[in-house]
């Protein structure tokens, strides 16, 4: 998976040098389809995501639990369930790099 990586290590409030975070679990389909979107929106605006498991988080926010597929924007959750390419794109151009953060 081209700019993606698994993260196996740390909590919800872990630092990434990923712009966009995918929290998912295995066998989620609507992980399947969120991560179709990321990676879609992610290449053409030429930006690093990851994907990571619930399961893999110490102390993931237990709302999430209910809300499966997350998806974080610069470490900060942006939306769950479903993804929508035009909110997420516009999430990443209002929102600072984290370079210049």
């Amino acid at each position: 998976m081209d700019n993606t990586s698994d993260t196996t290590s740390g909590g919800a409030d872990r630092s990434s040098a990923a712009r966009i975070t995918l929290v998912g679990r295995p066998g989620c389909h609507l992980c399947k389809m969120a991560r179709e979107v990321i990676r879609g929106v992610a290449e053409d605006l030429d930006v690093t995501w990851e994907e990571v498991s619930i399961l893999d988080l110490r102390d993931p926010d237990p709302l999430w639990w209910e809300q499966l597929p997350i998806t974080l924007v610069d470490g900060e959750q942006h939306d769950y369930w479903r993804v929508s390419a035009s909110r997420l794109r516009a999430a990443l151009a209002s929102a600072p790099t984290p370079a210049h953060a």
